[in-house]
């Protein structure tokens, strides 16, 4: 941790908002706010929690918004377009998302230079209580800090991604720490059984389409690079042999140790239940031309 904000050094003050996006994180929001103390504009964005997290967040005296979940992209733009936020500039954040004072700076400064309408930001994932570099592809980042009015998401298999955006897209380096395992593997696996279904509806469906600005060089070379891969292993029932075999061989994923070997496999079981799914959805089609 910093031992003092350059901000502070320098009294700039703070000039932009937060919003954290939850369903079901009681067991996460509290480190998560923890995180954002700092800022005078935090908005948690909650989709219909039952677990106690709208609870502990009324008890913070945090701002809460409520809306149904449709797909991130969706949800991500309700924020940017619908909440009354105090500042020009937003960051979007996860509940099992860490803000650092490092990131705060970067923002800062990327903030005042106003040079884009929104920024890649880097994510250190944790597993096993180690951040797994390689395995995870770091830096893989997505456009989370963005101007409101320049930017906006659309909807990409189970996540989002860069959609329309008026001043071209920059990139920070400074990461933000991310415990996607937090709530145990069981509950990983469960969310990634929702997620291949609707990766593995995409490909079917053709509508995850690399057209547009979101398709443009303005995206970091790795990230072109992933995207690639994924439209040439497309339905393949290779893609979780080809996931795992660059994940680990490729980017040299061995050296995050154990956890790195885990996590490794558990994302080529992710790629097998969407070759798996593509499979019975395109079956399904096929017997229904049949039978028309």
């Amino acid at each position: 941790m910093a031992l003092f904000s350059i901000t502070q050094f320098l009294e700039v003050p703070m000039s932009f908002s937060i919003v954290i996006l939850t369903h079901n994180e009681v067991g996460n929001i509290s480190a998560c706010l923890d995180s954002v103390a700092w800022c005078d504009d935090v908005v948690v964005l909650d989709s219909g929690s039952s677990d106690g997290t709208v609870e502990v967040v009324r008890e913070r005296g945090i701002k809460l918004v409520e809306h149904p979940f449709e797909n991130f992209g969706a949800q991500r733009n309700f924020a940017n377009d619908s909440i009354d936020f105090q500042h020009d500039w937003l960051f979007h954040l996860d509940a099992d998302e860490r803000f650092t004072d490092e990131l705060r700076d970067a923002c800062d400064v990327v903030m005042h230079a106003d040079e884009h309408s929104a920024y890649f930001v880097p994510n250190r994932m944790f597993f096993l209580d180690r951040w797994i570099k390689r395995s995870s592809l770091y830096p893989y980042p997505q456009v989370r800090f963005l101007k409101l009015g320049e930017f906006r998401y659309e909807a990409a298999g189970h996540g989002q991604r860069e959609a329309e955006y008026t001043r071209g897209l920059g990139s920070i380096e400074e990461p933000y720490d991310h415990y996607n395992f937090s709530k145990g593997i069981a509950d990983w696996v469960q969310r990634h059984n929702r997620y291949s279904t609707l990766e593995a509806d995409a490909l079917v469906g053709q509508r995850d389409s690399t057209d547009g600005q979101a398709a443009k060089s303005e995206a970091p070379a790795n990230v072109q690079q992933m995207r690639g891969m994924k439209r040439r292993l497309g339905a393949s029932p290779f893609r979780a042999i080809g996931k795992v075999f660059y994940l680990y061989i490729w980017k040299r994923g061995f050296l995050d140790g154990v956890p790195g070997l885990f996590y490794c496999g558990l994302q080529g079981f992710y790629e097998f239940l969407i070759a798996s799914k593509v499979a019975e959805l395109q079956s399904e089609r096929r017997k229904g031309d049949d039978e028309g």
